[in-house]
């Protein structure tokens, strides 16, 4: 099996990971008074969902298809959460998904670049949020934090408002269908 293959296995497995993590954490933030950033999650969980699902039909256009696979959850406080989040999504977007895309750009597997550089991105909207909301929440300030997402429904990126936008930077799909998350 070509390293492409694995890493878009490894990469799915990993997005579907963080996906349900991330709807734990949403709950969990819930419970413990935190509507804001209750959404945060949701909005990632949404968007990992849909990385895993570009990643899939990559894997699957190449003649690849995945195994079952058990999902670990491991969830803390928000606080712990959080953190977890942004370790996470940084490892992502500073060591996995470069290499991921090194070698795909090596292998010449144009819609492995694409799906892998688009999550790479989102990943690091992600951990910028993750930190922001952290930043509110060891200050007292969680109810300063965004009260809406809105989530690219073909590459997953993720903003926290959408004014003088008219399209997706990464992928160029219109403002009007984003999935919104309030």
């Amino acid at each position: 099996m070509s390293k492409t293959l694995e890493n878009l296995k490894a990469a799915i497995i990993g997005e579907t990971t963080a996906s349900a993590t991330y709807a734990a954490y949403a709950a969990i933030a819930a419970q413990e008074g935190y509507p804001l950033i209750q959404k945060l999650f949701e909005a990632a969980s949404r968007a990992e969902s849909i990385h895993a699902a570009n990643h899939n039909k990559v894997l699957v256009k190449l003649g690849g298809a995945m195994e079952p696979f058990d999902i670990q959850i491991k969830a803390g406080t928000t606080i712990e959460n959080l953190k977890a989040a942004i370790a996470g999504e940084t490892h992502e977007f500073e060591v996995m998904y470069p290499e991921f895309i090194a070698e795909a750009e090596a292998a010449g597997e144009k819609a492995a670049v694409r799906t892998f550089v688009w999550a790479n991105d989102t990943e690091k909207e992600h951990a910028k949020f993750y930190g922001i909301a952290l930043e509110a929440l060891q200050a007292g300030k969680p109810a300063e934090l965004p009260t809406r997402y809105w989530i690219c429904p073909l590459c997953g990126d993720t903003f926290s408002t959408v004014e003088d936008m008219t399209a997706c930077p990464l992928c160029g799909t219109k403002v009007e269908k984003f999935i919104i998350i309030s």
